[in-house]
């Protein structure tokens, strides 16, 4: 046999693996699709991962199931991700937490924020705002902001927990507006938000899902929102960029990532369809209804949103010294 005619006969051999190949992505999702959620069911990120995942079960010929493993501040969720095979059929909710703070204020993380995953989308933006209780003289950021430069470090203000979204946003906007607030942590928002309706502590840095119940009742008076635009639940609520520190946003977010070297069509394939969903009015609706605002990106964008969030809370855990054991 010629060298030539070998060639050839190698060359048709290898012909049909390439439409093999595509089909295997082309026809995803074949199998069911995992989605590793990194804390215990019904909590937010839980919720509205569940929304998404019976959405795209609908429109997808395999079932789309949720796995919680919680605990280790997400940190064992998203190292079990991250190892995962890069095949489109584990999923990862990245959040705020986890994706992040956790770089910055674990004292080892064993995943790459950046590294280790492919950005699929954000799914949803949480709120968080500034609250006070309904004796405290002051009804806005700036005039709050006089009082704590003032007196600095004398106004209490009640945390959900040290390096959580609530807890990391009011140490941003002390750094941001150079003022200083005496931080009061406690062991969720539950008990933070019964304590500032008692009147014990008088301000806290909450979500709009956790405060908005308590805010519509006169329970607590809403000052102003850390994210960067209004939200449609307090409309006439003005945010903290409006008043006092242009630029400034700090919410809580859940979206979805897959391990990195997931092919780049079955990364569009999903966002898509998670795009799709996010924008169907019922879907939007109940997003909305949990306190929490519908947030779809390009792959892209939300690649560089992640980047921009560990690079703003890196800042802050230094300048605030936060670190979580563990």
């Amino acid at each position: 046999m010629t060298r030539i005619h070998r060639r050839a006969l190698l060359g048709a051999a290898t012909l049909p693996l390439l439409p093999i190949a595509a089909r295997a992505q082309s026809d995803y999702p074949n199998r069911p699709v995992r989605i590793i959620v990194p804390f215990p069911p019904g909590q937010a990120s839980d919720i509205i991962t569940r929304l998404v995942a019976d959405e795209l079960s609908k429109r997808w010929p395999q079932r789309v199931v949720v796995e919680n493993r919680a605990g280790g501040a997400g940190a064992p969720a998203l190292e079990a991700g991250a190892r995962a095979p890069a095949d489109g059929y584990t999923l990862i909710a990245g959040t705020s937490g986890t994706l992040g703070v956790n770089p910055s204020v674990l004292p080892r993380v064993p995943y790459d924020a950046e590294k280790d995953f492919a950005a699929i989308s954000n799914v949803a933006m949480v709120p968080l705002l500034v609250i006070a209780h309904p004796s405290v003289p002051q009804h806005t950021m700036q005039a709050l902001a006089a009082e704590a430069r003032a007196r600095p470090g004398a106004l209490d203000m009640a945390s959900a927990g040290p390096a959580t979204s609530q807890h990391m946003a009011a140490e941003l906007l002390m750094l941001r507006a150079n003022i200083r607030f005496n931080i009061v942590h406690y062991r969720g928002s539950g008990p933070a938000i019964a304590d500032v309706i008692a009147g014990n502590v008088k301000l806290m840095t909450d979500s709009v899902a956790s405060a908005l119940p308590h805010i519509r009742e006169g329970r607590v008076r809403a000052i102003a929102l850390c994210s960067a635009r209004r939200v449609p639940q307090l409309p006439d609520v003005p945010t903290i960029a409006e008043t006092l520190v242009p630029g400034y946003q700090a919410a809580g977010w859940t979206g979805l990532v897959a391990p990195t070297g997931t092919p780049a069509d079955i990364i569009r394939r999903i966002n898509t369809d998670v795009v799709a969903i996010l924008r169907e009015p019922a879907i939007a609706n109940r997003i909305l209804g949990m306190g929490a605002v519908p947030d779809p990106m390009t792959p892209e964008d939300y690649a560089a949103f992640i980047r921009s969030e560990i690079a703003t809370f890196r800042e802050v855990a230094r300048a605030a010294n936060v670190r979580l054991e563990g």
